[in-house]
């Protein structure tokens, strides 16, 4: 109860300065005002539009972030086991990691269509992260089990279960919360810029042109609200996997 409360409290004190910003700007084109945003935010929320919209949105993050922790993984195995794969491989890791996410996105959306820009652009955000977290379990694994392995020649699947997986695991599981950030962040940024029929990006853009402001904060607070969801039931998710 005290930590709702003091949550409640800041919430408060945010709003509170939130509601003063725009009082002092005085023009809700600019900024409007919480209980504008509010209001935007409702009337959208009633409409069927609104959720297919978001729906369309978090099935693309999610298309992208799935393929991204599964294809980080296996390029992760396979450098770790392999410094050839590793040598050969670790520019292209470098230059995800340098290039700035926007200029991914119109490269991509060169080659493939609006709808698919999204995904891959989330992928590819995604991809690094854990290729480089399973890696690094990889090589963290202790070489006196291995070796203890070899002696007592457990079978593969045991070596696997016993002495890789209880390093690699810890890893992989912070990289889908820190991914899963990313894969949002950088999908929608996609959507922005890509444009998809139905998406979260596209009505961002669209009320920014049209100056409607408070539909603008509205997408923003749905795009908030939808990542603090996610983001705790993935680390509720990720908790009982360790566990």
């Amino acid at each position: 109860m005290k930590r709702t409360l003091k949550n409640c409290l800041i919430a408060a004190c945010w709003l509170l300065l939130w509601q003063l910003g725009a009082m002092a700007v005085g023009s809700p084109v600019l900024l409007p005002s919480p209980w504008e945003t509010a209001k935007a935010f409702v009337a959208l929320a009633g409409t069927g539009f609104f959720w297919k919209t978001a729906g369309a949105t978090l099935l693309r993050v999610a298309a992208g972030f799935l393929l991204g922790m599964a294809a980080g993984a296996a390029l992760g195995i396979l450098t770790a086991f392999s410094r050839l794969a590793d040598d050969f491989l670790a520019p292209i890791r470098g230059i995800i990691k340098a290039t700035p996410v926007t200029s991914f996105i119109i490269l991509v959306w060169l080659w493939l269509t609006t709808t698919l820009t999204p995904v891959f652009i989330a992928f590819l955000m995604v991809t690094p992260i854990a290729w480089a977290n399973v890696r690094e379990g990889i090589l963290a694994v202790d070489a006196q089990l291995l070796e203890m392995a070899e002696v007592f020649r457990l079978p593969r699947a045991k070596k696997l279960r016993h002495v890789y997986l209880p390093s690699v695991l810890p890893q992989w599981l912070a990289a889908c919360t820190t991914g899963f950030g990313f894969a949002w962040k950088s999908g929608v940024a996609a959507e922005v810029i890509a444009r998809p029929a139905l998406s979260i990006g596209r009505n961002l853009y669209e009320s920014k042109l049209y100056l409607n402001t408070e539909e603008l904060f509205a997408w923003t607070a749905m795009v908030v609200l939808l990542s603090m969801l996610l983001e705790r039931l993935l680390v509720r998710a990720m908790r009982r996997i360790r566990k």
